[in-house]
């Protein structure tokens, strides 16, 4: 049986990939400040949204409709988003 998914473990998971993907420095999934604003604080514009959002989808089963990329502005809200979104496990 499939672990249920945790907030701390989704943010954490998505904290990788946004490390992964957009290449940043200095930073953990540990040290990640889950309320940082991404496109404010560290400078995520819409196409690195797009390359990350096309991963999220990929990893954790989900469709994120374009619509909703404008929500998805801290590591919390995007690790939300996919345990809302996340195909339920039996």
């Amino acid at each position: 049986m499939q672990q249920e998914l945790t907030l701390q473990d989704t943010i954490e998971g998505v904290a990788r990939i946004i490390i992964d993907e957009l290449k940043l420095e200095d930073v953990t999934p540990h040290t990640f400040d889950p309320d940082l604003d991404l496109i404010d604080e560290v400078g995520v514009d819409s196409m690195d949204l797009a390359t990350v959002a096309l991963v999220l989808q990929d990893e954790y089963g989900i469709s994120i409709d374009e619509d909703d990329y404008p929500k998805l502005k801290s590591l919390r809200l995007i690790a939300e988003y996919v345990l809302a979104h996340a195909p339920v496990k039996n």
